[in-house]
Formats: C-alpha cells, structure tokens, sequence
C-alpha cells in the first residue's frame, strides 16, 4: 500500500463522516462546552446545553476535540492492525478466500453508500448487533463524566471507537484485505483523519454544522461518491483486469 492508496480511504471517511454527526456529534459538541453524559441507553450522545461551572476558554476546547479525535483515531487503527494481522496470519492466503474478501468490502461499500443516502439501510442491523460489544465498553465511559480534561477526552474517543457503526465495519473489511498489521493500521488512519474536518467543525461549530451537513443533498453527494468507489471495485473484479488510471480510486487492492 503506497500513500495514494490511502487517498480512497481518506475520502471514504470523508463522505461517510455525515453518519459520524449522528453517531459522535453530539459528544464533540459536549466537549465544545465543556462536559457531558452519555445517554443511558444508545451509542448516540445528546448534548443541548453544559454546566457554567465546566465553561472554558476555546484553547482548551480545541485540545479537548482533538485529543477525543485522536483516541477515537487511535482505536481505528487499533481495530485495522487486529484486521489487517488476520489476513497476514494465513486467513486470506487462499485465492477462493481473497476473492470473495475483495468482492464483499466492495459490496460492503456499496451498501455504506445507499445507507448513507438513506436508500437502504440494511447496515444499521450490523451496527445493532455490535452493541452486543458496546454494552461490555459502555459502563468504561461513566468515571471519565464530564469530560472536561483532555485525558479523559482521550480515553473516551479510544472507548469510542469501539461504538457499533456500519460505517468503520466497511472500512475494517477493507483494511483487512491489505494483508497486514501495519498496512490495516494505515488505511484504518486515513479513514479516520477523513472523518476529523467534520467532527474538529462540530467541536468548534457545534450545531451551526451539524444542521448544514445533514442536509439531503450532502448526504446524497456523499453517499454517491463512497457507492462510486463500491461500484468501481466491483466492475474491476467483474472483468478481472486492471482499469488503468482508475485502479487508482479503488479502496480495495486487487487480489
């Protein structure tokens, strides 16, 4: 995997960072003001209005999001490494294997996209069956309320991360097909650094933002780009051959 490999990932996470409003904007917008609590029973946070006492001036809110961000990134990386380690231990060696790995993170891509469109929403039934694991991290987050240092800012973005989300599935089956710990690790991280712009704007913009990039028409041109990439992987595995210049826009390396 070179560095313009990661360019798809990076955009994937990008596009699909309209789903991370939902799933993480209300707790970037709590540290944007200074604290917060999670909601008792799902992964989503809401945040209307935080305690005076936990005010603070926006230096500190700034280290606060991005220290958030990066445990949550940190987490990713983690998840794509364990992915990533899976494959290069033996478990896609054989070519049946590869190739069924390949059309399904593709498939799962174009799935990402019609979710992300609201055309179809078969993955929120993956993100409900991860909260089998979200419920065992869940009571970790209860000693760092609020969170109004940026350590536990930190430990509670790599808690985080581990939230149920259809979309960081579809990036995780991806960078398990790049055949190692470190090469999972890095897709994982330039999906993750595609998802800050948009969860460092909620940090600072709050609401203002949030209201803007859940419009339907953004989530329509993000969907689309990120079912192009899913599209784009399955009519090279369809053919079988390369595509030239465009082998470049696919998320998945050929097996």
């Amino acid at each position: 995997m070179n560095a313009l490999s990661l360019v798809p990932m990076f955009l994937v996470g990008l596009a699909g960072s309209v789903h991370c409003i939902g799933m993480c904007g209300g707790i970037v917008g709590a540290l944007s003001l200074g604290g917060g609590t999670p909601a008792p029973g799902r992964p989503v946070i809401a945040i209307a209005v935080a305690r005076p006492a936990l005010q603070t001036t926006l230096p500190a809110n700034v280290l606060r999001v991005l220290a958030y961000n990066g445990g949550r990134i940190g987490s990713y990386m983690l998840a794509g490494a364990l992915a990533g380690s899976l494959a290069g231990a033996g478990m896609l060696h054989l070519a049946s294997l590869q190739v069924a790995g390949y059309w399904l993170a593709n498939l799962m891509l174009v799935a990402l996209g019609l979710y992300l469109m609201d055309v179809w929403r078969g993955l929120a039934r993956l993100e409900a069956a991860g909260n089998v694991v979200w419920r065992r991290v869940r009571p970790l987050l209860k000693p760092l309320m609020p969170m109004d240092t940026s350590l536990k800012a930190l430990a509670v973005g790599g808690l985080w991360g581990w939230v149920p989300c259809g979309m960081v599935y579809s990036a995780l089956l991806t960078a398990m097909m790049q055949g190692s710990a470190l090469q999972g690790a890095a897709a994982m991280a330039a999906f993750g650094l595609g998802t800050l712009p948009t969860l460092l704007g909620m940090g600072l913009l709050g609401t203002r933002l949030r209201a803007q990039m859940q419009r339907r028409p953004v989530r329509i041109a993000s969907g689309l780009l990120v079912l192009g990439f899913g599209l784009l992987g399955l009519l090279r595995a369809a053919n079988g051959v390369s595509l030239g210049w465009l082998d470049a826009l696919c998320v998945t390396g050929h097996p």
